[in-house]
């Protein structure tokens, strides 16, 4: 047998490796026309190259890998944009934080102002351990933080060294203030940039992106200095929010007759806030006794006690603090009218002030009679009239009795009907002669048919607090519980605030100068908030007040056309306020 040469085998076997080779490298090519698809538009196909020798050769380029992100789109820019959005204002919040404050001595007092961000604006200032005021002063993303820190002793004592000072003394704050407003103002702008600069190196590890995040957070300081000095609103300072200790507010807030006449501009009011600030850090550490203004009369209006015996202590509370010269009760002061219920009445007599009372739907008339055989009580009803204090009330009682809160037979037709007899009364008393100043209902519904007849109209019964100024000029004053809605108040996750409002009258004219809304919560006397509020005519640069209500019908629905045509008595007329919503479904 021949013997077989490796050799030959091998020779014999090159076309199969030969054809393998081929078959494996067609393999590999083909991610590589994907490749050129996908990364390369089509290209029209050219004519080949003529054959022949003198064909000119080309040279192939070597081909580039597949990767994974040749096949994946490039990104959008709008998130990019987000990002940065988001790292300038979270740069920004901590450069404030940490950077954006200043401390400034103003007058005798060593304060700490800071620019913080917020979604309203506004201006806060934090008088520890007493409470604080908010001002509506802008709208903007950032709001003003003004902390009192405490007093120092070697200015004020030399203010009582030399009181001559204090007259200067509003020249001396209003110059601290400006001086620390524009320090901040510089502080606020490099601590913005810093941290926008700074975080944003962080997070993109490249300076050109994080000189654009410093210049987007001034940008942003910018647009909103620019919006708070569109939005700045001097005569926010007429009305403050004091939040804080109970016996405290009265100093802090001020005489709604002071504010209204001494308002000049917004820097002498502010100056005149930090001075009733000063006086009560007296150096001795105790609170000077609050001096209500002598031609003011305060008028503290209550509502919805219902049965709850915590509201008489903050009622007598209220009347020493605010020295208060007349108390109006628009009625539920029970819960359920018994006779049972009637020695709860009995700390009526020792609030210190004159109470007018008016029934509501759940006092009886045996709780009427109760309180009429009280010393200074005085219970008005079918339209009768009364003047305590140097003005004149008139009210009626609820017509309905509805303890269970069955559902009542006369409804609001009966409401709208004692409405009206009361309309009539006060038609009859401004025909006499002796025009009521102040009417009292319980029921709103009954409360609007005085319109036209009488400058303000006080109720409640829906246990929330709104002003209103009706159709023909009359100012409706709808008062919430001052005892939290008593014991049914713990049906719900939360007990109701307990709400009362203080009235100032001008005591020549009767008319409604201000009022504070006084909202209690928490510790109940411990913790307040002291809302005050101006009627439009009041405001500094006002028009001069005209006659109002001149344009009421003559006869209300339902009661008879009075003998003698009614008189115009010359009242404020304001301009609309809020809106209320009452309905006849209430407590």
């Amino acid at each position: 047998m021949a013997r077989r040469d490796p050799a030959a085998d091998l020779t014999r076997r090159r076309p199969f490796t030969r054809g393998l080779r081929h078959r494996i490298r067609k393999a590999v090519r083909v991610p590589d026309a994907l490749r050129r698809a996908v990364r390369a538009p089509a290209a029209p196909t050219a004519p080949p190259a003529p054959a022949g020798p003198t064909a000119p050769k080309r040279r192939k380029r070597p081909e580039r890998p597949l990767t994974l992100t040749a096949l994946t789109p490039e990104p959008r820019p709008w998130p990019r944009a987000l990002g940065l959005v988001a790292v300038v204002i979270a740069g920004a919040w901590l450069g404030l934080l940490f950077a954006g404050t200043t401390r400034v001595p103003v007058g005798p007092m060593n304060t700490t102002m800071a620019l913080r961000p917020s979604l309203t604006g506004g201006t806060r200032i934090n008088v520890s351990p007493l409470g604080s005021l908010e001002l509506r002063s802008h709208t903007a993303p950032v709001s003003l933080d003004v902390d009192v820190d405490r007093l120092d002793p070697e200015r004020s004592q030399a203010l009582v060294d030399h009181p001559e000072r204090i007259s200067g003394l509003q020249d001396e704050v209003v110059h601290d203030i400006e001086h620390g407003t524009l320090d901040l103002a510089v502080r606020s702008c490099a601590a913005v940039v810093f941290g926008a600069t700074a975080l944003g190196l962080a997070v993109y590890r490249r300076p050109r992106r994080a000189l654009a995040a410093g210049g987007l957070a001034l940008t942003l300081l910018t647009a909103s200095g620019v919006t708070a000095y569109a939005t700045w609103n001097p005569e926010s300072v007429l009305e403050p929010k004091f939040s804080g200790l109970l016996s405290s507010a009265p100093s802090l807030v001020g005489n709604a007759r002071s504010i209204v006449t001494e308002f000049d501009v917004y820097q002498q009011e502010l100056a005149r806030l930090v001075t009733n600030v000063t006086k009560l850090y007296d150096v001795t550490s105790t609170l000077p006794a609050y001096q209500p203004d002598p031609t003011t009369v305060r008028v503290l209006h209550v509502s919805d006690i219902h049965l709850n015996p915590a509201s008489w202590k903050i009622v007598a509370s209220l009347v020493q603090q605010y020295k208060v010269d007349v108390i109006v009760d628009s009625g539920d002061t029970m819960d359920h009218g018994t006779a049972a219920e009637n020695p709860f009445l009995d700390p009526v007599a020792d609030l210190g002030a004159p109470y007018v009372w008016v029934r509501g739907n759940h006092d009886s008339a045996a709780t009427q009679r109760y309180l009429e055989r009280m010393k200074n009580v005085h219970v008005l009803d079918d339209g009768r009239a009364v003047t305590v204090a140097g003005l004149r009330f008139a009210g009626i009682g609820d017509p309905q009795f509805t303890p269970d809160r069955s559902s009542p037979v006369g409804g609001d037709a009966s409401e709208r009907l004692a409405g009206a007899r009361l309309a009539s009364a006060l038609r009859d008393q401004r025909a006499a002669g002796t025009p009521v100043d102040v009417a009292i209902a319980h029921e709103p519904l009954a409360a609007r048919e005085t319109d036209g007849t009488v400058p303000l109209v006080l109720c409640g019964h829906l246990h929330h607090e709104g002003t209103e100024i009706l159709k023909f000029g009359t100012r409706l004053r709808m008062e919430g519980s001052t005892g939290g809605g008593g014991l049914r108040a713990l049906e719900g996750d939360h007990p109701a605030p307990i709400e009362a409002s203080l009235l100032y009258f001008d005591r020549d004219s009767r008319r409604l100068q201000a009022w504070d809304e006084i909202r209690l919560g928490g510790l109940g006397l411990t913790t307040a908030e002291v809302s005050r509020h101006l009627p439009k005519e009041n405001l500094p640069g006002a028009t001069a007040p005209a006659t109002a209500p001149t344009t009421a019908p003559a006869t209300a629905p339902g009661s008879p056309a009075p003998a003698t045509a009614p008189t115009p008595t010359p009242t404020p007329t304001p301009a609309p306020e809020a809106r209320t919503s009452p309905s006849s479904a209430g407590p």
